[in-house]
């Protein structure tokens, strides 16, 4: 990034559910495990881009809900970008992109949290003809023993979908869980709800592209994040406000042409194309990976 990582106060919650005991061996483990905890947060705007491609303006959505530490520093981090110049006609144009920002904050070991710009989208959210679609994709049941535990997360599905539109292969790239407890316990509630993700997942349907630079490729590949949320819980992320998780390991699809890191943090319910001809202006500043 082109500008340092913003350090705040920030109290990384991680609800307990059903999964904290009252040993106190197990509180300890529980504990370290809560440390891990990772908050993100959402903001979208609009961005200019200059002819030479340095950014020229920006406009942060409801920018009076958020922190003017938060606000300072995305504003600062995103005026220091560089884009590939927008060519229209073979000529370099001024251009307005769509913004979506998700920021990260780790916890440190002074009781601080250091912010940083984890992933940055410029496309526009419209269903298009240029990418796959849902056609049929009934959600999974909630596994019992996982409700019986209080587990609650989101499990990233990686999919293979064939020219016909159905699943050729699936995996489960990764299991972010929303409670805490001690890591025997989430270790198998990532494998309960990766078990129970990928048997429905694999019998969902498509709408292949018919148009745009993918539509002839063998196979297509989309990430689809399933959201396992309590009784009173929403998937729908409020805007301008940190969400806590506890991210699991990661796995990688063998067939997946692009090993590069994929974001761990969409929205659920959606799905989302991967390694795609690409949308929107292309960032040349390098955001961090994690």
């Amino acid at each position: 990034m082109t500008s340092s990582p913003l350090y705040i106060a920030l109290a990384i919650a991680v609800a307990a559910g059903g999964l904290l005991p009252t040993a106190p061996v197990a509180a300890q483990t529980a504990s370290a495990v809560r440390a891990t905890a990772q908050s993100t947060m959402v903001l979208t705007g609009t961005i200019g881009i200059a002819k030479d491609g340095s950014v020229d303006a920006l406009q942060i959505d409801q920018a009076d809900t958020i922190s003017p530490a938060i606000a300072s520093f995305v504003d600062g981090a995103v005026r220091g970008w560089h884009f590939k110049p927008v060519m229209v006609d073979g000529q370099q144009v001024a251009a307005k992109a769509p913004l979506r920002l998700r920021l990260l904050a780790r916890p440190m070991a002074d009781g601080s949290a250091e912010v940083a710009i984890r992933d940055a989208d410029f496309s526009r959210n419209e269903v298009s003809t240029d990418s796959v679609t849902r056609l049929k994709m009934p959600p999974p049941s909630f596994p019992d023993e996982v409700f019986r535990m209080g587990g609650r997360g989101t499990a990233l599905v990686l999919l293979k979908i064939d020219r016909r539109g159905t699943v050729a292969d699936a995996i489960v790239e990764q299991v972010n869980l929303t409670v805490a407890g001690p890591e025997p316990a989430m270790v198998k509630i990532r494998r309960l709800l990766a078990s129970n993700t990928l048997s429905p997942a694999r019998r969902w349907t498509f709408t292949p592209p018919p148009t745009g630079p993918d539509k002839d490729r063998d196979f297509w590949v989309v990430r689809v994040p399933v959201y396992y949320a309590g009784l009173r819980e929403s998937a729908k992320e409020k805007y301008g406000q940190w969400s806590a998780y506890i991210p699991g390991p990661k796995q990688v699809a063998p067939w997946r042409k692009d090993t590069a890191a994929g974001s761990d943090l969409l929205p659920a319910g959606g799905v989302y194309m991967v390694d795609s001809s690409r949308k929107g202006p292309e960032l040349l500043t390098p955001l961090e990976q994690g």
